[in-house]
């Protein structure tokens, strides 16, 4: 009978021990936190990997998240929603550009707020955009680039 009371007692400190780290996890990580903010949209030629959750950051520091990704049909440009903190006001010459946290990858928003008075609204639009450079590409034209030199050259 005490062995029963022992095992019971046992798996008691164990699921409050996990639910104290799934509830740590949830708050380091931010999930639900709703945070209260503002949607804003931009348009990009290409997004090259950049997805719903990812960071919106203005000079390093996080600002929002990505929310949603879709294509607009009419332009056939990307269209990114994110969801920027409700104390941010951003100039509506603000430029968003894709970029790389390192080489392998991991994709965030960076935003360059402008110098305009005027403020973007909710639901409003990023007008200066600048799709994410593909590093294949420039690696093929600095390929090309040495071979034409090197034709040139003889």
């Amino acid at each position: 009978m005490s062995r029963n009371i022992v095992e019971t007692v046992l798996g008691a400190i164990v699921l409050l021990v996990a639910g104290i780290f799934l509830a740590f996890s949830m708050r380091a990580g931010d999930v639900g936190a709703s945070g209260g903010g503002y949607i804003v949209t931009a348009d990009f030629s290409g997004i090259g990997g950049l997805s719903v959750g990812d960071e919106v950051q203005i000079s390093g520091v996080k600002v929002g998240t990505v929310s949603g990704v879709s294509l607009d049909e009419e332009t056939f440009l990307a269209r990114v929603s994110m969801m920027v903190n409700q104390d941010l006001k951003l100039p509506t010459d603000t430029a968003a550009l894709i970029s790389s946290e390192s080489l392998l990858g991991g994709k965030y928003l960076a935003l360059e707020p402008g110098a305009d008075e005027e403020i973007i609204p909710a639901n409003g639009r990023i007008q200066y955009t600048q799709a994410p450079q593909n590093l294949e590409q420039l690696l093929g034209q600095f390929i090309f680039s040495m071979q034409q030199d090197e034709k040139d050259a003889e």
